[in-house]
């Protein structure tokens, strides 16, 4: 069975080994993996929310206009 490798690290377009990292700096490549997710969820959240809002505001000039 092949061995899984770990895709490498650019950081200012040098190339490190995920492998050859100490230890903390394997742990703040791993909060910097995590958060980049968690931002990404936050956005993909937060167009869910616009689009929801404006939704809600668009009814509510429709509803207006039946004035």
């Amino acid at each position: 069975m092949a061995e899984k490798k770990t895709p490498p690290i650019i950081i200012d377009d040098k190339e490190y080994d995920f492998d050859d990292l100490t230890d903390q700096q394997k742990v703040l490549v791993n909060h910097i993996a995590d958060l980049g997710r968690k931002i990404a969820s936050t956005q993909f959240n937060l167009d869910q929310l616009n689009v929801g809002k404006k939704a809600f505001v668009d009814m509510l000039k429709q509803s207006l206009e039946d004035l």
